[in-house]
């Protein structure tokens, strides 16, 4: 049942992506795209670059995002055995919003507008989220050298959030309209911030993420039967919860710097991946995350184009819909299914 359901997310991922090419906003007919894909010559100028600047860069960016944001909700509900811990739960996309909070606020919207940012805008809201996001990692992974417990590293995490969030109020109660208008867009999430150029950098850290996450498939299994146990397997609970802290931190702040903060995906796609496969062996369940949250993204990417040249349904307004129902889900059934064990 494991490897047909990877197989089917595989199929299911690759139809998703081309019909990412395919549809959008703009009609385009489906020989032109495939001539303009294949190196041939559009009919109109236009459709080369929507398909080539647009499209083509959203859909990789959805594909790697997803995937990203699962693999983070994934290891952290194993790291603090806790079925409700996402990517927000240390407070890292916090920390981002709060970065992007000081470049626009701080600038009065200046860098941002109705219709996008600017480059040099863009990139300093950009580095202003992965630079926030950082120092909330840095942070974390501090109080985890001092703090033993799970549970209160993972008190320690929604303290900072709560504390970032506070400082965000604070600067949108003292910016301008403008401002508070520019930083209300970015937080509704946007898979179209990640530009060609932009693109070898943003697939290269995810890349790097993911990477580390599968090398520590077999500590993740460990973790699964306890502390003591990993203990007891040569595991070295310290140093891999570290290493998952940065792993997490990593994949989190780089989607939320260049996507904006993407809520439910991180949270709901690995329950979503178990109750599929019915494995919580990583070595299974890893590689199914990462592909089934590749497949939400790129769903809800589809989804926000639907009302077509009308405009674009924000992502956070999307998100929800695919993920609460399978959070309440687990919530119900919490004590027949078996996460953990």
């Amino acid at each position: 049942m494991s490897v047909r359901y990877i197989v089917a997310a595989a199929c299911c991922v690759a139809v998703l992506f081309a019909a990412s090419l395919f549809l959008g906003s703009v009609p385009i007919p489906l020989r032109a795209v495939l001539g303009i894909l294949t190196g041939g010559e559009a009919g109109q100028a236009s459709w080369s670059f929507i398909v080539l600047e647009s499209r083509l860069p959203q859909a990789v960016t959805a594909l790697l995002a997803g995937a990203a944001l699962a693999t983070s909700g994934l290891m952290l509900q194993t790291v603090f055995n806790n079925p409700l811990a996402g990517p927000s739960i240390l407070g890292i996309d916090t920390g981002a919003s709060l970065g992007v909070a000081l470049v626009m606020l701080m600038l009065g919207g200046t860098v941002g507008g109705t219709g996008g940012f600017m480059l040099s805008g863009y990139m300093a809201v950009v580095s202003g989220a992965f630079v926030g996001a950082t120092a909330v990692l840095c942070i974390i992974i501090f109080f985890s050298t001092l703090v033993r417990s799970n549970v209160m590293l993972l008190i320690i995490g929604i303290m900072v959030g709560y504390l970032a969030s506070s400082m965000i109020s604070l600067l949108n109660f003292f910016a301008t309209s403008d401002g508070v208008y520019s930083y209300m867009l970015w937080g509704m999430g946007d898979f179209s911030g990640v530009s060609l150029r932009q693109m070898p950098l943003f697939a290269l850290l995810i890349g790097a993420g993911l990477f580390v996450a599968l090398l520590l498939m077999k500590p993740l299994n460990a973790l699964l039967l306890g502390e003591r146990y990993a203990e007891n397997l040569g595991v070295r609970v310290q140093r891999v919860r570290i290493l998952l802290l940065i792993c997490t931190g990593v994949l989190t702040a780089v989607s939320t710097a260049f996507c904006g903060p993407i809520a439910f995906i991180g949270l709901s796609v690995p329950h979503l991946a178990r109750l599929m496969t019915g494995s919580a062996d990583h070595r299974l369940l890893l590689p199914a995350v990462m592909l089934t949250g590749s497949c939400v993204a790129l769903l809800c990417n589809l989804i926000s184009l639907l009302p077509g040249a009308s405009g674009v349904i924000p992502l956070n307004a999307i998100t929800p819909l695919v993920g609460a129902p399978v959070v309440i889900y687990v919530i119900v059934n919490q004590k027949r299914i078996q996460y953990f064990n």
